[in-house]
């Protein structure tokens, strides 16, 4: 039995369960079915968790990545796994109440788990080698949203804009706010209806508004926008009569205090809420990210799976399609996200998967224990049902109902159904799938995990305490606690008497040459969250601290560059910003050393900010030629220094993009190679299956053949008997002997022929058996061969340098900006002091 088959995960074997007894058939469930989805119903004690985690398990193996929602802890088992299968690595996590239930000590009970785990694989044609493939094959993390105790992960990406255009995902977009809007609102208490509360309508409004601009969010940048709206009017209404400027604060003290709670802290810091960062490691390899949510109040668990499906469902809009299994979603028991009648905000998202991520190659894998929590109309064309033993008799009805209307009218016996649900035992499971003839029961195969039952957060701790020490950490939001950067604070000269304005200042920016038209930079950093970044650079509070925004000269420049090799079928563009202080001498810059802001050209403002102040103009930047000088250098510096490193997989003809990282370049090549293997696959299948198919005939003709000829030498046999036995009767009867003796030989001899036709047709039969196996031998090593080929694929890369030719050098924009920075004076021992804080 090849437990390796080529995207195929081994699942178990086929039950009869009529008779008891397990079939010597293995389920070999085809990995692309997943993309129509999948349901797993079954009460506790059924199997449905040592059934899910042996598909994770075959998931890891053929290297397909998923996300894993884990409400009780279950899940975590994916991390038990020990390839030498001895009791000292059981131990640590054995149960000691089992133990002492059984009279034993934690390492006798540990050492008895050792003996059933090893039994147990062997008993499923599994061992502990196998064991040490499924760790090699994946990366398994435990991610603790709200707690420090697996790897943390921080939420602060759910409010940035998505990268998605706002004229072809318009749809989306806007489910995506509502879904975060929902979320956020269910965090703090309140039920809103998208449509009908004002709540809702002015953070959805607040997340449209800024999105659109391209402006990420952070909450502090909520929470100012509720008071302070960007528009004037929502409806025919302006904002303060439908929504009045006191309600307002309230909502906004409300955001505050969940900001300001302590615990909530530990929402803001960790891995970012990155899906490709959730499906492979840096390095390119496999990951399952197990999110352990047991630890959250039902509202913060609402909250996290909301984000996380929205967030999945914006990063599969920008996949390109595929037939072949992408990733996958697995969510251990579903209760309260997917109910039947209620809305909650985890459902629109969940539908939108159910719905679309068929298409991009995104399988979905829900559980639960009753039946009666599942939306069964948002299960429309699900592909495989899962269904264990079940509570009661209703809980049977609810399921077939369910089905019924799941399948939409498909053929469905439900009698027959009825009839295998009803003699289902533990581990034993009916299997209904839309891309299989019939539906069957099967016993689940021994879990390679070691099913310990849920971890406790400590256990989790222990676990990922190496994992911690280098997460792939989120940046860290506006106006929280960061590392301040030299840049981010300067001491400046003492302002003037004057006011408090730095010498050289203006209160109008000063007049340019006719043509030239400077822009300005965004003002991201607030007055106040300067103060505390002075603050932290002084290590103190400040006394008397004032703010004033001035605006300091620098050069921004955009500019776009070509990277083009026909020969290896290379045409990547990279589009560049630098922002670079006025220049020393006329005409040239340090490009090496200029900054490149998080900025694109929407952003840049055509007014200052009212209030504001400026510093003088350098000379060098004060007429017409030294910009068009500043605009050539900047060319040459591209010409002669920009270049593009790209990756390159032989096997599959592929370059890397200008800005993919070698994380997503991998993980794209993975997918790539998945789908050649699969088409492959399918074309091996194809050859082989017409010669196995004449075989199976063949086969089929020579047994029959065998039975008959069977058949023949048992009755010439009797024949023989009873003709013998005439001949010894007639002798002592008297009659003559030597016809009967002649007749006896007659049969004897027709006897002997009639067993040596049956024992060549019993070799015929052995024959074409040994054909079958030679055949199936044969198929197996080619598709080694395939494994091995693609397997390989993934790890041959060639780097390529590629460089623009002049003529693919484009300076689109060299320009004056005027880049916002916050003065803040404030008294110290000795009199005033000064200090600016970047407000870009």
């Amino acid at each position: 039995m090849d437990l390796e088959a080529l995207g195929a995960f081994y699942l178990g074997k086929e039950y009869d369960t009529s008779e008891g007894r397990i079939l010597d058939r293995p389920v070999m469930y085809d990995a692309r079915d997943l993309t129509t989805h999948g349901v797993c119903v079954g009460m506790t004690g059924s199997g449905k968790t040592g059934l899910c985690l042996g598909l994770l398990e075959e998931a890891a193996l053929d290297h397909v990545p998923a996300l894993i929602i884990d409400p009780k802890g279950d899940i975590t088992n994916l991390l038990l796994t020990f390839p030498e299968l001895r009791p000292a690595d059981f131990a640590p996590w054995v149960n000691p109440d089992d133990a002492r239930r059984k009279g034993l000590t934690r390492d006798e009970f540990a050492a008895q788990q050792a003996e059933q785990w090893r039994n147990g694989l062997a008993d499923w044609g599994q061992d502990g080698a196998r064991i040490g493939r499924l760790r090699e094959s994946a990366d398994f993390t435990i991610y603790t949203p709200g707690s420090d105790a697996g790897v943390p992960v921080s939420i602060l990406q759910s409010f940035a804009a998505p990268r998605l255009s706002w004229e072809s995902d318009a749809e989306l977009l806007r489910e995506r706010i509502q879904n975060t809007v929902s979320a956020l609102l269910g965090l703090i208490g309140v039920e809103a209806d998208p449509v009908r509360s004002r709540e809702h309508i002015l953070l959805s409004t607040i997340l449209e508004h800024f999105w659109r601009q391209g402006e990420d969010l952070d909450l502090a940048k909520v929470i100012l926008a509720v008071q302070n709206p960007p528009v004037r009017q929502l409806g025919v209404f302006d904002v303060d009569t439908f929504f009045p400027a006191k309600d307002r604060f309230s909502l906004a003290i409300s955001l505050n205090n969940l900001i300001a709670a302590p615990g909530f802290q530990s929402w803001m810091q960790g891995q970012a809420l990155d899906i490709p960062g959730f499906l492979s490691t840096p390095e390119g390899k496999t990951r399952h990210s197990i999110f352990y949510i047991a630890h959250l109040s039902d509202a913060e668990r609402m909250f996290f799976v909301t984000m996380l499906l929205s967030q999945l469902t914006t990063w599969m809009r920008t996949q390109p399609g595929t037939t072949s299994l992408r990733g996958l979603l697995y969510m251990d028991e579903i209760a309260g996200f997917f109910p039947p009648v209620a809305n909650p905000p985890s459902k629109q998202p969940m539908l939108t998967l159910l719905k679309q991520a068929r298409a991009f190659g995104l399988g979905v894998l829900l559980t639960t224990q009753n039946p009666v929590d599942l939306d069964y109309k948002g299960l429309t064309n699900t592909g495989t049902w899962f269904i264990g033993r079940l509570q009661a008799e209703r809980d049977k009805l609810r399921l077939l109902d369910g089905l019924e209307s799941a399948t939409e009218g498909a053929a469905l016996d439900r009698g027959e159904l009825n009839r295998l649900i009803s003699g289902l035992g533990s581990r034993v499971f009916l299997l209904h799938n839309v891309h299989e003839d019939r539906p069957y029961t099967f016993h689940t195969r021994w879990a390679m995990s070691y099913l310990r039952g849920p971890l406790t957060r400590d256990q989790v701790r222990t676990l990922m305490a190496e994992r911690k020490a280098d997460p792939e950490a989120a940046p860290a939001p506006t106006g929280q606690a960061v590392p301040v950067s030299p840049q981010a604070v300067s001491s400046v000269p003492p302002p003037a008497a004057n006011g408090g304005l730095a010498p050289g200042a203006r209160t109008t920016p000063p007049v340019l040459p006719r043509g030239l038209e400077p822009v300005y930079l965004p003002v991201r950093r607030t007055a106040s969250a300067a103060v505390l970044e002075a603050e932290r650079a002084a290590g103190r509070a400040l006394q008397d601290a004032q703010t004033q925004l001035v605006y300091e000269p620098a050069v921004l420049a955009t500019a776009r560059v070509y990277m083009i090799d026909k020969r290896r079928d290379v045409d990547e563009r990279e589009d560049l910003m630098f922002l670079s202080p006025p220049p020393e001498r006329v005409g040239t810059l340090p490009w090496d050393e200029a900054e490149t802001p998080d900025l694109e050209a929407r952003d840049l403002l055509s007014t200052p900010e009212p209030g504001a102040v400026f510093e003088d103009l350098p000379e060098a930047l004060n007429e017409s030629p030294e910009f068009t000088a500043l605009k050539k250098d900047l060319a040459d510096y591209l010409y002669r220094h920009q270049s593009a490193t790209l990756l390159y997989s032989p096997p599959l003809k592929t370059y890397s993009h200008a800005n993919e990282s070698a994380r997503d370049f991998r993980a794209r090549l993975q997918q790539a190679a998945r789908e050649a293997r699969d088409a492959e696959v399918d074309a091996l299948t194809a050859r082989f299956q017409k010669r196995l198919d004449d075989l199976a005939g063949k086969l089929s003709r020579a047994e029959a053949a065998l039975a008959t000829k069977r058949a023949n030498a048992e009755a010439r046999s009797r024949e023989t008997v009873v003709s013998v036995g005439e001949s010894i009767l007639g002798v002592f009867l008297g009659r003559r002997a030597t016809r009967a003796a002649s007749s006896a030989m007659s049969k004897h001899r027709q006897t002997t022929l009639a067993k040596m036709e049956a024992e060549k047709a019993e070799e015929a039969v052995e024959a074409v058996r040994r054909d079958m196996t030679e055949l199936e031998g044969e198929m197996r090593q080619e598709a080694q061969a395939i494994r091995d080929r693609w397997a390989d694929a993934l790890t041959a890369f060639e780097e390529l340098q590629v460089t623009p030719r002049r003529t693919d050098v484009d300076v689109q924009m060299l320009s004056l900006a005027w880049a916002p920075v916050w003065q803040v004076s404030y008294d110290q021992p000795g009199g005033r002091h000064t200090d600016r804080v970047r407000a870009h």
